[in-house]
Protein backbone atom coordinates (compact mmCIF):
# COMPACT_ATOMS: atom_id res chain seq x y z
CA UNK A 1 0.00 0.00 0.00
CA UNK A 2 1.43 3.03 -0.74
CA UNK A 3 -0.21 5.22 1.90
CA UNK A 4 2.17 3.58 4.15
CA UNK A 5 5.44 4.16 2.52
CA UNK A 6 4.93 7.90 4.21
CA UNK A 7 5.94 6.02 7.51
CA UNK A 8 9.17 3.77 5.75
CA UNK A 9 11.35 5.59 8.45
CA UNK A 10 9.29 6.12 11.48
CA UNK A 11 8.67 1.95 11.01
CA UNK A 12 12.52 1.45 10.80
CA UNK A 13 13.27 3.60 13.67
CA UNK A 14 10.68 1.59 15.40
CA UNK A 15 12.20 -1.76 14.77
CA UNK A 16 15.68 -0.49 15.90
CA UNK A 17 14.48 1.01 19.11
CA UNK A 18 12.02 -2.32 20.07
CA UNK A 19 15.11 -4.47 18.74
CA UNK A 20 17.49 -2.50 21.12
CA UNK A 21 15.27 -2.84 24.21
CA UNK A 22 14.72 -6.42 23.69
CA UNK A 23 18.10 -7.28 22.94
CA UNK A 24 19.43 -5.25 26.07
CA UNK A 25 16.85 -6.79 28.23
CA UNK A 26 18.51 -10.15 27.65
CA UNK A 27 21.74 -8.84 28.03
CA UNK A 28 20.33 -7.25 31.22
CA UNK A 29 18.46 -10.94 32.02
CA UNK A 30 21.99 -12.75 31.58
CA UNK A 31 24.68 -9.64 33.28
CA UNK A 32 22.51 -8.71 35.92
CA UNK A 33 20.31 -11.44 36.96
CA UNK A 34 16.90 -9.73 36.11
CA UNK A 35 13.97 -11.36 36.04
CA UNK A 36 16.07 -15.13 35.55
CA UNK A 37 17.02 -17.54 37.52
CA UNK A 38 20.19 -18.33 35.65
CA UNK A 39 23.35 -15.97 35.73
CA UNK A 40 26.29 -17.20 33.66
CA UNK A 41 29.85 -17.03 35.49
CA UNK A 42 31.15 -13.91 35.34
CA UNK A 43 34.23 -13.72 32.56
CA UNK A 44 32.25 -17.06 30.47
CA UNK A 45 31.45 -16.48 26.92
CA UNK A 46 27.99 -16.22 27.80
CA UNK A 47 28.84 -13.65 29.84
CA UNK A 48 30.39 -11.45 27.33
CA UNK A 49 27.80 -12.48 25.00
CA UNK A 50 25.44 -10.72 27.68
CA UNK A 51 27.59 -7.56 27.76
CA UNK A 52 27.38 -7.45 24.25
CA UNK A 53 23.82 -7.16 24.32
CA UNK A 54 23.40 -5.50 27.60
CA UNK A 55 25.26 -2.25 25.89
CA UNK A 56 25.39 -3.12 22.10
CA UNK A 57 21.21 -3.75 22.78
CA UNK A 58 21.39 0.26 24.84
CA UNK A 59 23.45 1.65 21.72
CA UNK A 60 21.41 1.05 18.78
CA UNK A 61 17.83 1.43 20.77
CA UNK A 62 19.05 5.35 21.61
CA UNK A 63 20.98 5.55 17.89
CA UNK A 64 24.52 5.93 19.62
CA UNK A 65 27.44 4.71 17.06
CA UNK A 66 24.38 2.32 15.75
CA UNK A 67 26.13 0.54 12.62
CA UNK A 68 29.23 -0.49 15.28
CA UNK A 69 26.79 -1.93 17.94
CA UNK A 70 25.01 -3.38 15.36
CA UNK A 71 27.12 -5.00 13.25
CA UNK A 72 28.94 -6.40 16.74
CA UNK A 73 25.14 -7.89 17.69
CA UNK A 74 24.66 -9.14 14.45
CA UNK A 75 27.94 -11.37 14.72
CA UNK A 76 27.23 -12.10 18.15
CA UNK A 77 24.03 -13.61 16.98
CA UNK A 78 25.40 -15.37 13.96
CA UNK A 79 28.03 -17.21 16.56
CA UNK A 80 24.76 -17.87 18.69
CA UNK A 81 23.01 -20.02 16.16
CA UNK A 82 26.34 -21.48 14.51
CA UNK A 83 27.59 -22.82 17.95
CA UNK A 84 25.30 -23.32 19.97
CA UNK A 85 22.01 -23.77 18.21
CA UNK A 86 23.12 -26.04 15.07
CA UNK A 87 26.24 -26.67 16.16
CA UNK A 88 27.18 -28.34 12.51
CA UNK A 89 24.31 -31.25 12.54
CA UNK A 90 23.18 -32.43 9.45
CA UNK A 91 19.14 -33.71 9.37
CA UNK A 92 16.27 -32.03 11.12
CA UNK A 93 18.59 -30.13 13.63
CA UNK A 94 19.70 -28.14 10.30
CA UNK A 95 16.45 -26.16 10.68
CA UNK A 96 16.26 -23.23 12.94
CA UNK A 97 12.52 -24.47 14.08
CA UNK A 98 14.10 -27.56 15.51
CA UNK A 99 17.39 -26.39 16.97
CA UNK A 100 15.49 -23.33 18.96
CA UNK A 101 17.86 -21.13 17.05
CA UNK A 102 15.07 -19.32 15.31
CA UNK A 103 15.25 -15.80 17.41
CA UNK A 104 19.34 -15.56 17.10
CA UNK A 105 18.53 -15.94 12.73
CA UNK A 106 16.33 -13.31 12.94
CA UNK A 107 17.98 -11.04 15.63
CA UNK A 108 21.32 -11.59 13.51
CA UNK A 109 19.60 -10.56 10.20
CA UNK A 110 17.37 -7.52 11.73
CA UNK A 111 20.79 -6.09 12.97
CA UNK A 112 22.84 -6.79 9.86
CA UNK A 113 19.85 -4.28 8.35
CA UNK A 114 20.36 -1.63 10.76
CA UNK A 115 24.48 -1.83 10.61
CA UNK A 116 23.81 -1.31 6.66
CA UNK A 117 21.12 1.70 6.74
CA UNK A 118 22.47 2.84 10.42
CA UNK A 119 20.09 5.21 13.14
CA UNK A 120 18.47 7.38 10.50
CA UNK A 121 15.70 8.98 12.88
CA UNK A 122 15.12 9.27 16.68
CA UNK A 123 18.99 8.76 17.67
CA UNK A 124 21.29 10.01 19.72
CA UNK A 125 24.59 10.20 17.16
CA UNK A 126 23.75 12.61 14.44
CA UNK A 127 26.24 11.22 12.52
CA UNK A 128 25.52 7.77 12.26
Amino acid sequence: MKQLAKYTVHAYAALRIIAGFMFAFHGAQKTLGMFSDFQPPVGSQLWFGGIIELIGGLAVMLGYQTRIAAFLCSGEMAVAYFQFHWKLQMGPKLFPAVNKGELAVIYCFVFLLIACRGGVKWRLDKNN
